[in-house]
This record gives structure tokens, C-alpha cells and sequence, in this order.
């Protein structure tokens, strides 16, 4: 079929390469403009561009779509059969989703209609979610609100990072997008409802990453610390100084005795109970402890706690809020 793409990050760029190999006709590709990167905010690519250079197809990079007559014009002119629409980051006017002749198909990080929105991998990760997959679906004006075509469901490992998620989930959207378009030029593909028992996966902010010893147990601080982990990381402070952790285990008081290490069993949550580079980072948690694996101090690179520890001191007794 004839195809325009619109996507941006490596995920969206497994699901081009995908339907690119299946011998579609992409007419055109669609991704974000590009963006400072690195030390030297050197404008950069996004992965989708990036491919789409590579094959030598025809690239837009509108920095509004919603009032771009002259985008959505062109768009138009080229006459697909379909849009696929894989994490491009901006919402489709009607407009647009009035274009192709087989509809605007979407491939969403999670098992619709559970986790619509912008970040469905990391919130599933963060409420400690045991399954995920991907859903493809017909586009409509709602936020992830269209009707479904196909799941795929995928268990989540219970140490496993939004970025382990989000890679697997990539490929598997990639295969799921080309038998969608498959049944699509079949005519066999499923239309089916969402129906009302949703839930929202908005957008993370900053605020979301703030980790809070007093009202969070150790299970709900790993979830946040793997569901954070590549994208922003967790944090807390320790004497007004950011410290992001990147890796946590939790422990049980029960496991932390049969150790043989001594530390203060009546400690505040929050507290350091352990700080030792051969014995580790240990922290105080509700319903648990937090043992801590991978570290960032302030204005620092991430590594692991053992080498942080060698050249960094952190007291037992302090507090980390």
C-alpha cells in the first residue's frame, strides 16, 4: 500500500524499517524537527529522519501541523492509502485523519484501552504493572480513544527498566503494525471498541521523579527508580544536593539481619542505614529497605553505588528527602 509515516524516536523507526521491508511504498515520512543534542546542543536527527535519510524518502519536518494548511495540502496531494502513526508527539488535526483512504493507524505502547496517553510504557512500569503490549488502532479526534485492530500482550520482568520495556515493545509493535496493514489491504481487519474502563498515561514532569521516603514503600520506590530509568531518573536530596538513583533491590529486615551487617533498626525512612563500598548503600523505606545499585551525585555521571562510594562520602544517620 502507499504509506505516509509519522513518527519521531527509535521506537516509531523499528515499525518504518518494518513496513519499509514489507515492500510498502512509503510516500513520505513526518518527524519532529530536529534538536539540540549533547555537550555541544549540536542539532540532531531524530532515529525516524535518520532511516528515512538512509532510504532516501521524501521528509517533512513541520513545527506545527494543526494550522499548516500548506503541510497538510501536501500531504494530501501525495493520496495514501494509509497513515501510520507511531509516537510522532503531536495530535492529528481532522484534517489530516480525513486523508487516507483506509484511515490514520496508530501503534500504542500498551493494551488499549488501559494507559491512553503519552507515556503508557512508563507509567505501566511505575505502578508496577506485570503485563504491557502493544495495540494497534484506527485513529479518531480522542487521545488513544479509536477502535482497535490487534494486541500484543508481554509479561514485565519485575526488575526490568522502562528502556528493556521499550525496546521489546518496539519490535513487537514493528511485527504487529505489518500484520495490521496486512488485514487492512485484506480487508479483514477488526474494528473493535474501547469502551468506558480506561485509564491515562499523561505526560512525566519533573515533579513526578521526586521520590518521597515518607509516603512511598521500598516496592513503590523501585517501581519509580526502573520506570524512570533511561528517560529522567529518580531523585532525592541529601544536604539540599540532588542524588538521582538509577538502580534499587529491595530488601527485607529479615534479609538485612541474616547479613550480619549492624545498622540502627529504628531509623526514619529515608535514613542511610549502610554506606560502605564494599558492603553497599542501604536506605531506610517503608516496608522495606532500598538497597541501591546505580548512583548520580550533583553534576556527576551515573555509576555504580560500589564506585560512587570509593570517592564519595555518604554518612550513616542522614536523611535523603
Amino acid at each position: 500500500m502507499k504509506i505516509v509515516f509519522m513518527g519521531t524516536p527509535d521506537f516509531a523507526k523499528c515499525s518504518l524499517e518494518a513496513i519499509y521491508s514489507a515492500g510498502h511504498e512509503i510516500l513520505a515520512v513526518v518527524t519532529n524537527p530536529d534538536k539540540p543534542s549533547g555537550r555541544g546542543m549540536k542539532l540532531t536527527a531524530s532515529p525516524v529522519k535518520q532511516y528515512a535519510q538512509e532510504k532516501k524518502l521524501l521528509i517533512y519536518q513541520p513545527q506545527k501541523i494543526r494550522t499548516n494548511q500548506e503541510f497538510i495540502d501536501s500531504i494530501k496531494n501525495l493520496n495514501p492509502d494509509v497513515i501510520c502513526v507511531v509516537a510522532y508527539g503531536k495530535i492529528l488535526p481532522q484534517q489530516i485523519l480525513d486523508i487516507p483512504k483506509k484511515g490514520c493507524i496508530n501503534v500504542h505502547g500498551s493494551l488499549l484501552p488501559k494507559y491512553r496517553g503519552a507515556a503508557p510504557i512508563q507509567w505501566a512500569v511505575i505502578n508496577g504493572e506485570k503485563t504491557t503490549g502493544v495495540t494497534t488502532m484506527y485513529m479518531d479526534a480522542g487521545m488513544d480513544t479509536g477502535d482497535m485492530i490487534f494486541k500484543e500482550e508481554m509479561q514485565i520482568g519485575e526488575d526490568e527498566t522502562t528502556g528493556e520495556v521499550w525496546d521489546k515493545l518496539a519490535e513487537k509493535g514493528a511485527k504487529l503494525l505489518v500484520k495490521t496493514l496486512e488485514a487492512i489491504e485484506n480487508g479483514t481487519a477488526p474494528r473493535i471498541k474501547q469502551g468506558n474502563d480506561f485509564t491515562m498515561a499523561p505526560m512525566l514532569e519533573k515533579e513526578n521523579s521526586k521520590i518521597n521516603f515518607k509516603q512511598m514503600t521500598a516496592v513503590q520506590i523501585k517501581n519509580l527508580v526502573r520506570g524512570l530509568n533511561p528517560i529522567m531518573g529518580a531523585y532525592a536530596y541529601l544536604d539540599d544536593k540532588k542524588i538521582k538513583i538509577w538502580k534499587a533491590q529491595v530488601l527485607s529486615e529479615e534479609t538485612l539481619q541474616s547479613m550480619n551487617l549492624q545498622y540502627n533498626k529504628n531509623a526514619e525512612e529515608g535514613t542511610i542505614l549502610i554506606s560502605d563500598s564494599k558492603k553497599g548503600l542501604y536506605v531506610q523505606a517503608k516496608e522495606g529497605i532500598l538497597k541501591i545499585l546505580e548512583i548520580q551525585g550533583e553534576n556527576s555521571r551515573k555509576m555504580p553505588v560500589e564506585d560512587y562510594l570509593r570517592g564519595n562520602k555518604l554518612e550513616v544517620g542522614k536523611i535523603l528527602n
